[in-house]
């Protein structure tokens, strides 16, 4: 059974950083594209950052470019999202998601594989 695990938000100050982990088990984490996507109140998921399954290749949102930082270390099955510099309007809940292959679509649809979330939230 493939699960994913988030950890890491918190209630932080604007311009602080925090970095979030994604736990993964029941699958063989190196053939997955993994990737972290947002939720907040009112607004529909949006994709923040995914990254290859070697590692080697990353992608952002416009929104989080120079801010956010996505890696993987494939022999501790887990991922990682370093946000620094957070904002008022980075306030979500953050979702890791999983999908096999390289597909590289960013779509929240066309991950199959989610986590329950971590609730981030960045007051002024």
């Amino acid at each position: 059974q493939v699960q994913l695990v988030e950890s890491g938000g918190g209630l932080v100050q604007a311009g602080d950083s925090l970095r979030l982990s994604c736990a993964a088990s029941g699958l063989t984490f190196s053939s997955y594209t993994m990737g972290w996507f947002r939720q907040a109140p009112g607004k529909e998921r949006e994709f923040v950052a995914a990254v290859s399954r070697n590692g080697g290749d990353t992608n952002y949102a416009d929104s989080v470019k120079g801010r956010f930082t996505i890696s993987r270390d494939n022999a501790k099955n887990t991922m990682y999202l370093q946000v620094s510099t957070l904002k008022p309007d980075d306030t979500a809940v953050y979702f890791c998601a999983a999908r096999f292959g390289d597909d590289a679509r960013i779509q929240p649809y066309t991950w199959p594989r989610w986590g329950q979330g971590t609730q981030v939230t960045v007051a002024s």
